[in-house]
């Protein structure tokens, strides 16, 4: 089996098979991205995607864990989707979880019903870059979506018993709207209650519109201690019910902090207290790129 082009997933999916049933991002307007701006977006032939899934049965004496890339796989069809679930159920019968991306239109253009078919036929995980919740910042960074859309489409998930692991990237709204951006994320994650919250920081990535942007002087990027106090912000407005699993311990974080919310919200702001008082130190740039 042969990847086409750089294949991402995410930090919880480090020792899956992964499984390429879409080339690219459908989106693929984000002006701080360019990790699929090589790529054409297409959807695979079922008949690649079972050859890859037959091969890898000969490679692998156990699969635990399938992750289906690329950026959003749930823009393919409910029912082809639910074909390459079945497969996996047969060829994989050990596998205790497959996970993908989904973009918030991905997830508001299926009905309530697909996704119930999708998790009865072994759909475990879906991750969601929300990136912001506040639609300023939304609308920068054209992600497409407001934050009543992401909402719409994390309750959906949510209410279909499909896990939720949400994403936001701390910095996202520059020096100008750390407020803005930790105060509305809050509200949109309070609103979802996801079962996983990850922060990423914000890095900038060669040729995208962000990067002009700041040629240009027209966006501040964030001061490690910055970051802290935007997470700080974020942490004192997040008020979820039940059980969410709180994690900044991505590559490009300056800082690894974590928990489960909201039991250990006060231990969390106590340890970015910690950081913001010079205890810790932060990651070098060097670090955050490996």
């Amino acid at each position: 089996m042969q990847y086409e082009g750089i294949v991402y997933r995410p930090p919880s999916e480090a020792y899956s098979l992964i499984i390429q049933i879409t080339i690219g991002c459908f989106h693929n307007k984000c002006s701080f991205c360019s990790m699929y701006k090589g790529k054409q977006f297409r959807i695979r032939s079922i008949k690649e995607i079972f050859e890859d899934l037959y091969e890898m049965r000969k490679v692998y004496s156990r699969v635990n864990r399938i992750f289906l890339a690329d950026g959003d796989a749930l823009v393919v069809e409910t029912e082809i989707l639910k074909e390459i679930l079945l497969k996996i159920k047969e060829l994989f019968p050990e596998c205790k979880r497959v996970g993908m991306y989904a973009a918030p239109r991905d997830v508001l253009n299926k009905k309530y019903e697909d996704l119930l078919e999708l998790k009865k036929v072994g759909l475990g995980m879906i991750y969601m870059g929300i990136e912001s919740g506040s639609d300023k910042v939304l609308r920068e960074i054209h992600k497409g979506v407001t934050s009543s859309n992401i909402v719409e489409a994390g309750q959906k998930i949510k209410k279909s018993g499909i896990k939720l692991s949400v994403t936001l990237i701390s910095g996202i709204g520059g020096r100008n709207d750390i407020n803005e951006n930790a105060i509305e994320s809050a509200k949109v994650i309070n609103s979802i209650n996801p079962d996983y919250v990850g922060i990423l920081t914000l890095m900038i990535q060669r040729k995208t519109e962000l990067e002009e942007k700041i040629r240009e002087g027209k966006f501040q990027i964030l001061k490690p201690e910055e970051n802290m106090l935007e997470m700080k912000k974020l942490i004192e407005n997040i008020d979820v019910k039940g059980k969410c699993i709180f994690r900044s311990n991505h590559a490009s974080n300056y800082a690894d902090v974590g928990g489960t919310l909201p039991e250990d919200k006060n231990k969390i702001l106590n340890v970015i207290s910690d950081i913001l008082k010079g205890e810790y130190n932060y990651k070098i740039e060097e670090l955050r790129r490996l």
